[in-house]
């Protein structure tokens, strides 16, 4: 299991090779990547995450746990990024590996949900209308519900 809290970017072909390398064991991998996401009413400059160090990767690692015993997971990656980021770049990733693709799905699901909703991260985005923090949204808390 590998937890990663970084401000740079992170190479998505590499992470995800190294990841799948030596799973001969595992049937399934799963990755998924977040981006920065453009706003359709106010074009978003830059969203800068906050976090704090220590508490944010204890989180993530209990997540990845509760994740890989849940679901039988074979391996977990979280990589998920701080700082400022542009429309576009890559906040995120999530890669589950597991001996059947439905557990491998079943637990990346799970890990987003759980990341967007309980990951300890502070979202404010800035547009040419200023800067704002990103309030939760009902529909990522309802998303737990069906865990």
């Amino acid at each position: 299991m590998h937890i990663s809290v970084q401000e740079a970017p992170f190479d998505l072909g590499a992470a995800s090779a190294e990841f799948a390398a030596g799973h001969k064991d595992m049937g399934a991998i799963v990755t998924f990547t977040g981006l920065v996401r453009d706003l359709p009413d106010d074009p978003l400059d830059a969203m800068e995450i906050e976090h704090y160090p220590g508490m944010t990767e204890k989180a993530l690692q209990a997540i990845a746990q509760e994740a890989r015993t849940r679901f039988g997971l074979g391996d977990v990656l979280v990589i998920h990024r701080y700082g400022r980021l542009l429309p576009g770049e890559m906040i995120m990733m999530v890669a589950t590996a597991a001996p059947h693709r439905k557990d491998a799905f079943e637990g990346a699901s799970f890990l987003m949900d759980y990341l967007k909703s309980r990951a300890p991260f502070w979202k404010r985005e800035t547009t040419s209308s200023g800067a704002q923090w990103v309030a939760s949204k009902d529909e990522d808390e309802a998303a737990l519900t069906r865990w």
